[in-house]
């Protein structure tokens, strides 16, 4: 998190990740039933792009809309990373917003597919190599 909490990114060690039953039961108690389906198609193509090996995951990152386009992002992704190719590891994340690609495409995340389902817009796993790999 940036010390004036414009921004903040969540960064999942190896080894971590979402607790899927407690979200699912979240889900079922407060999605439309009418979502259901491609919420979950969401969910199951997310789990197919989502990288085996250990890695580091970003599931969100985020800067407030008045403070967007001053490098706040750009500053959140260089910290994290630094730790990432530290420990000479892999790093994933989807991206929901087009115009944030360019920002992981800088810091040598590539697009590895679309994700879509339904009515839901696309969105955009993305992979980054260990440094040097």
């Amino acid at each position: 998190m940036t010390s004036d909490m414009s921004g903040a990114a969540l960064w999942l060690p190896p080894g971590f990740g979402a607790d899927d039953d407690q979200l699912n039961e979240l889900f079922e108690l407060t999605v439309p039933e009418r979502l259901k389906p491609e919420l979950f198609e969401m969910f199951d193509q997310m789990a197919a792009f989502h990288p085996k090996e250990s890695h580091w995951y970003l599931p969100m990152i985020g800067v407030e809309t008045r403070s967007q386009g001053k490098g706040i992002g750009a500053k959140l992704m260089r910290h994290a990373l630094e730790r990432v190719d530290s420990e000479g590891l892999p790093a994933y994340l989807e991206s929901s917003n087009p115009r944030n690609i360019s920002l992981y495409e800088r810091f040598g995340f590539a697009v590895v597919g679309t994700i879509k389902a339904g009515s839901a817009p696309p969105m955009y796993p993305m992979y980054r190599r260990p440094l040097g790999g």
